[in-house]
């Protein structure tokens, strides 16, 4: 495994949309593994390819330690609720917003075996969840953020 390096806002591959995994080959695989290691030494809970150069349709999230939720072509099929919280972006470093999204997020992917599953999470599951899939339709949290965030308001 190897640790990418994580691309910045202004960077332009963030604002591009992923092409769908067609095949899910041993580099897809290899990919997968670099990105929960990168996003676990960054101290982050989700990752998509594009922040590490990679315009494909894949995200990782480990909102619990040990919990990964591998998303291949992942696919929002259904929300319920809304509530505005707090969020940062490995991207966009030491800045954070609030930013409106579902309570709760059913979502279609496949995992690295090539299996579609469907998923509903909650709460700062959903958040993450809809967080990293906004990444593969180049879309950063900063443009759908309500409020800016200060350092006393963070802690």
């Amino acid at each position: 495994m190897a640790k990418l390096q994580i691309r910045k806002v202004g960077d332009e591959v963030l604002r591009k949309t992923c092409r769908p995994v067609e095949e899910i080959t041993p580099r897809i695989h290899t990919l997968l593994d670099d990105m929960i290691e990168t996003m676990r030494a960054a101290n982050g809970v989700g990752l998509a390819a594009p922040q590490v150069g990679v315009l494909r349709r894949i995200a990782v999230v480990e909102t619990e330690p040990g919990e990964v939720f591998e998303l291949i072509n992942p696919k929002i099929i259904a929300t319920a609720g809304e509530e505005e919280g707090a969020e940062g972006c490995l991207s966009v470093p030491g800045r954070y917003g609030l930013v409106k999204r579902p309570l709760h997020v059913t979502v279609r992917a496949m995992n690295r075996a090539g299996e579609e599953y469907e998923i509903t999470v909650h709460d700062f599951q959903a958040r993450a969840f809809c967080h990293e899939i906004d990444h593969l339709d180049g879309h950063l949290y900063i443009d759908k953020v309500t409020r800016m965030l200060d350092d006393e308001e963070i802690g």
